[in-house]
């Protein structure tokens, strides 16, 4: 099975590299089209900020490309945020491929910004979280959220609901960090391979 890892030179890849090699996959970093369009699965892991991480893309040709893929695809944290219509952070268009905008945590006495830390998940959905249940807990960093519809798989709550992860299609995206999250994330990404 052939495994990309989509290279637009944002953050936290080796750690999703290593964690797919944990699980007996030797995925490929890559930002050639023809490569991507070829893999069984693609994987977007992000970190950073999102009009960086969009003009990456562009540069690079790939917010073309990746619309267009039909295999299973994971978006994992900025990389969720990406397959959105728009985000509050610096007022930046997406790709656009689900249907959401993303807005910024409000902080307040008793929940800071960034939400950082071990939360559980909610209201599971779909074949990422076969075997898991609302008991597990997974890793979050992040200032930024898609809010809750048609399109969520999980939630989890800073203090409001968010999108945990979503779904539209091919197109899957986790908020948090698959690769951080112990045995609760390895699990993800099994099942996530096993597509």
């Amino acid at each position: 099975m052939e495994i990309a890892v989509v290279d637009y030179k944002g953050g936290n890849v080796q750690s999703v590299l290593f964690a797919l090699e944990r699980l007996g996959a030797f995925p490929t970093l890559t930002a050639d089209p023809e490569a991507l369009r070829k893999a069984d699965k693609v994987l977007f892991p992000g970190e950073g900020e999102a009009s960086s991480a969009m003009e990456a893309l562009r540069t690079a040709g790939l917010d073309q490309v990746l619309p267009t893929l039909t295999q299973p695809f994971l978006g994992i944290c900025l990389g969720m945020q990406l397959l959105g219509q728009h985000s509050e952070e610096n007022d930046t268009p997406l790709l656009g491929l689900l249907p959401f905008n993303v807005r910024r945590f409000v902080p307040d006495a008793e929940h800071k910004v960034p939400h950082m830390g071990w939360n559980n998940l909610q209201a599971l959905q779909g074949p990422l979280f076969a075997g898991l249940t609302e008991a597990d807990h997974v890793y979050f960093v992040h200032s930024y959220y898609a809010p809750v519809g048609a399109y969520t798989t999980a939630q989890a709550a800073h203090p409001a609901p968010f999108s945990a992860a979503v779904q539209h299609g091919n197109f899957h995206g986790v908020q948090f960090h698959t690769e951080k999250s112990g045995a609760v994330g390895t699990r993800i990404l099994s099942n996530f391979l096993a597509l």
